[in-house]
């Protein structure tokens, strides 16, 4: 495969390969530029309901456009193989980058910073009604600066509608289970946000709070078991962020946050304290209005604008605490 061009794909390096197939790096030769490619099993392609099923999911998919979401460029068939063209990310897995019980490698202020782009990311397609069912820290991309990337949107799907063999399964996701979903009952997107909650926990402690030696034991301990407080495993997390947690890990759906808006509006409220590196500076600004020098009295809205567009570009800034009007 390595080195062999299909269609005008020309095959890079293999990067990995999962339940849902085998990803490659490929060179675009018409467009000049490197993408991921994904080769899906043949179960799929070779099953006519499978595979519309997957282009419709697909197809929504790729109408996300939002720089914490991986870009899908294309759906692709060659020789009864079907393949995504995906966006290719320079960087890591989360998963790779976390820690572990022994060695926790993020700090805390790099925590918060991921998260929020992830609950940006799942807010972008919760709006377009898109739930991606298989948030876990190997679906979220780092990159070089710092930047998140969520894949295989459109894909999760098809992993839970498909029967899949026991070797096809990806081993850890179990343990990102939503109850409701580990129960087989509707999926909205508050089994995103659960998932989103285990990746939170995971990223502080560099531990899963739901474990379990094989499958079943850890949807057991999803259905019957409390997590431990973040806390003690992470003693210097903030009391705001634990509680985020504990409110993202709620078993009941219905007492969980209803929508990843009500998420960033507490992770944008957490406050930092300490010494070192934990410290986040937060400076403050206030954009005063402008005034209408001129003698015409309808130039007064430019003056409005003028202030409303630099409040906007000034809030995309981080640390910087911008004062409304």
């Amino acid at each position: 495969m390595i080195g062999t061009t299909i269609l005008h794909y020309r095959i890079i390096e293999k990067l990995g390969e999962g339940g849902m197939g085998v990803v490659y790096l490929a060179e675009d030769t018409k467009l000049k530029r490197e993408v991921a490619i994904k080769f899906l099993p043949h179960h799929i392609s070779a099953n006519k309901e499978d595979k519309q099923r997957f282009e419709i999911e697909a197809q929504a998919a790729a109408a996300l456009n939002h720089p914490n979401i991986s870009t899908i460029y294309s759906i692709e068939e060659f020789n009864d193989d079907l393949f995504i063209v995906m966006e290719y990310i320079d960087g890591k897995e989360l998963k790779d980058i976390v820690g572990t019980r022994d060695r926790v490698s993020l700090p805390i202020k790099d925590v918060i910073n991921y998260a929020i782009q992830i609950a940006e990311g799942l807010e972008a397609a919760h709006k377009k009604e898109i739930v991606h069912r298989d948030i876990k820290s190997q679906n979220i991309m780092i990159t070089k600066d710092g930047k998140v990337k969520i894949m295989d949107f459109g894909l999760a799907k098809m992993r839970n509608d498909v029967n899949l063999t026991k070797t096809d399964a990806t081993l850890g996701t179990p343990a990102y289970m939503s109850p409701e979903q580990i129960k087989g009952e509707k999926i909205d997107q508050r089994t995103d946000i659960w998932s989103f909650g285990v990746v939170l926990y995971e990223m502080l402690t560099g531990i899963l709070p739901f474990k379990g030696e094989y499958d079943q034991a850890a949807m057991y301990s999803i259905l019957n078991e409390t997590q431990e407080p973040v806390k003690v495993h992470r003693p210097d997390t903030p009391v705001e962020l634990s509680e985020t947690i504990d409110h993202l890990l709620q078993k009941n759906k219905d007492q969980r946050y209803s929508s990843v808006k009500e998420v960033l509006v507490d992770l944008g409220n957490i406050k930092l304290e300490g010494k070192g590196s934990e410290t986040q500076s937060t400076s403050s600004i206030a954009v005063l209005p402008f005034i209408n020098m001129s003698a015409d009295p309808e130039q007064e809205y430019f003056c409005d604008g003028i202030s409303e567009e630099i409040i906007n570009s000034l809030a995309q800034l981080n640390n910087l605490r911008v004062i409304a009007r």
